[in-house]
């Protein structure tokens, strides 16, 4: 822990406990013997800390969190806190103040390699988010990017690696072929795209719904999680574009699989009520000041909100880290991670 707790503080990127159940003979009243059926004592709930950011990757957990509040969930002891920023989760992660947590993807596998296999991946819970917006009519297709100037913010970090691995898939120079102006916050490039006709921007949700709600006319030109589809489709083990996943840290993992066990449940239950219910879904996403209610309704269905374990959370997260770390390999801590980071039960 020491050890984790020195490297991860470096970084400035941005889970039952199982009673021993013991079998004792029990005596009967009247002539004390054997009973022939052992007695076993119930688990206690464990106590877990789980952290959330604020946006997509929190969005899913929202009737987890209401229920776990409301004292209807009982197997375990939850408690969430919404944080604003990666930042806030590696320190608690670090010191064992959290023991699941919501983080980028590439994140989690900067801090896998940080802590020598500290953390495990759960599960993926947000694909992609990431959407290029027109204020015009001309673009239909990845091609039609030639020789356009697309607004765009996270230079040198996973937005950058994406598009340009989508551009240079579908026939593109991203240095030669197009031109990215890189913005230092979204809300620059919402400026951009705003002031300028026929203007192009790269932006994630909740600020696709911003600017759909302020200039109607504003369109999704492409979404990139469907073109990085669209290039992976034939593939045996298809990869897919990934914002957010679940870790554990592994210690907590390893000595309490059935709590694990119990969050990944309530966890996918929760994602597949946000989907289904988005209007109810998204008054608690407000509620929680996620993001506000009214952007919400709108954003759920274009969040890409998942559940996504085991082998097929495998395939896609492997995947992906593997496009980032070709383009910047301290993406994803210098080095792809190996098997025990994919948690599986």
């Amino acid at each position: 822990m020491k050890r984790m707790l020195c490297v991860l503080c470096t970084l400035s990127l941005s889970a039952s406990l199982l009673a021993a159940c013991g079998s004792a003979p029990q005596k009967t009243p009247d002539n004390g013997a054997a009973d022939d059926q052992p007695q076993t004592t119930a688990a206690q709930p464990v106590d877990m800390e789980i952290l959330a950011l604020k946006g997509p990757t929190g969005m899913g957990l929202v009737q987890f969190m209401s229920e776990a509040e409301a004292g209807s969930l009982t197997d375990e002891n939850y408690h969430f806190t919404i944080a604003a920023a990666p930042d806030e989760i590696v320190p608690k992660l670090s010191k064992g103040e959290a023991d699941i947590a919501a983080v980028p993807a590439n994140l989690a596998a900067v801090l896998y390699q940080n802590t020598e296999g500290g953390v495990q991946t759960l599960a993926i819970n947000t694909l992609g988010v990431v959407y290029l917006l027109e204020n015009g009519e001309s673009v239909k297709s990845v091609a039609d990017l030639r020789g356009k100037t697309i607004y765009a913010s996270g230079k040198n970090s996973t937005p950058e690696y994406a598009l340009n691995y989508i551009l240079e898939q579908s026939g593109l120079d991203p240095a030669q072929d197009v031109t990215i102006e890189w913005k230092s916050e979204h809300a620059e490039c919402l400026a951009a795209l705003m002031a300028n006709e026929n203007s192009i921007a790269m932006l994630p949700q909740p600020f696709v719904t911003t600017a759909q709600m302020k200039d109607p006319s504003v369109r999704i030109a492409l979404d990139l999680t469907e073109e990085w589809d669209r290039l992976q489709a034939g593939n045996k083990t298809p990869s897919a574009m990934v914002t957010g996943v679940v870790v554990a840290r592994k210690e907590f993992a390893t000595e309490h699989p059935e709590a694990i066990s119990n969050f990944m449940d309530h966890y996918k239950d929760s994602v597949d009520y946000v989907n289904k219910n988005v209007e109810d879904a998204a008054k608690l996403i407000g509620a929680y000041d996620i993001v506000p209610e009214q952007v919400a309704v709108q954003a759920i269905p274009k969040s890409n909100i998942v559940f996504v374990e085991g082998g097929e959370m495998k395939d896609k997260l492997s995947g992906y880290l593997a496009v980032l770390h070709e383009q910047n390999p301290k993406a994803v801590g210098g080095k792809l991670p190996d098997d025990a980071f994919y948690y599986a039960r």
